[in-house]
């Protein structure tokens, strides 16, 4: 599946990385699809709780639309990282080894230091964005209502208020690609390497480098099955978060050696 590894001159010290076949994500999502089948309890069990966050926040800033946005883009940030015990299930089944719910939650202790400073890391890119967007809100539309669904009918229609459509996804989206970019493979590296986290980011850029199209593809992908949440109040994550994150182990396994 891999085709050929690749290592710059200057990071000798650095994991090697591959370039893979542009059609490599569907081989990921496919696999992924197996480690559901295989541990279906563990691997909704975190669906589920992803699904039920997301419908907490839905009813505690209904009424206010700029911090929902905020809250849930953010909630997605950080995602990769809370998708651990995800990946810790997919490495198991890929040992031959059985997982529950519960030994998958164990998956940290092997490198928990370096994977906090990731997750601190993550948690104040959420923050910071949380923070930009609900300014973002104020200053350029302060006279329009919070209320959610007047948000999602107002801000596409309104002249005034695409200048500010137009800002926020510019900024969300150049956002979440460089949390992808960093995330990729780093989270799940770090659950099965004792490598540091600044090491586990600049071999997941250098993946994402050496990858280009194929992580479009598997963005394209991701981003697809994420709106689908969205659009049926989150329940779609029950199934499409396990998947995507059982994907995303394979991924890290395809394009790093």
């Amino acid at each position: 599946m891999a085709l050929e590894a690749s290592q710059p001159e200057h990071s000798r010290t650095l994991p090697k990385v591959r370039s893979v076949a542009l059609g490599q994500p569907f081989y990921w999502l496919s696999a992924g699809w197996r480690d559901l089948r295989t541990s279906p309890i563990a691997s909704l069990a975190y669906g589920l709780l992803f699904a039920v966050v997301g419908d907490v926040i839905t009813i505690f800033a209904w009424r206010s639309g700029h911090i929902f946005i905020a809250a849930t883009s953010g909630f997605f940030l950080i995602a990769p990282l809370l998708a651990g015990g995800l990946y810790e299930i997919s490495r198991r089944r890929e040992r031959g080894e059985s997982s529950t719910f519960f030994g998958s939650l164990a998956a940290g202790r092997y490198n928990a230091r370096e994977l906090a400073k990731l997750g601190l890391l993550l948690a104040v890119i959420g923050l910071t964005w949380e923070r930009v967007s609900t300014l973002l809100f104020h200053l350029l539309a302060p006279q329009l209502a919070p209320d959610l669904l007047v948000l999602i009918t107002a801000m596409p229609t309104n002249p005034e208020h695409r200048d500010l459509l137009f800002i926020w996804l510019i900024s969300g989206g150049t956002l979440a690609l460089l949390v992808f970019a960093i995330t990729v493979v780093s989270v799940p590296m770090l659950l099965d390497r004792k490598v540091d986290f600044v090491t586990a980011m600049r071999t997941s850029l250098r993946a994402v480098d050496a990858n280009l199209r194929v992580m479009v593809l598997w963005t394209f992908m991701v981003v697809t099955l994420t709106v689908l949440s969205f659009v049926t109040l989150f329940f779609g994550l029950i199934v499409f978060m396990p998947l995507i994150g059982h994907a995303s182990w394979h991924a890290y396994r395809d394009l790093v050696e």
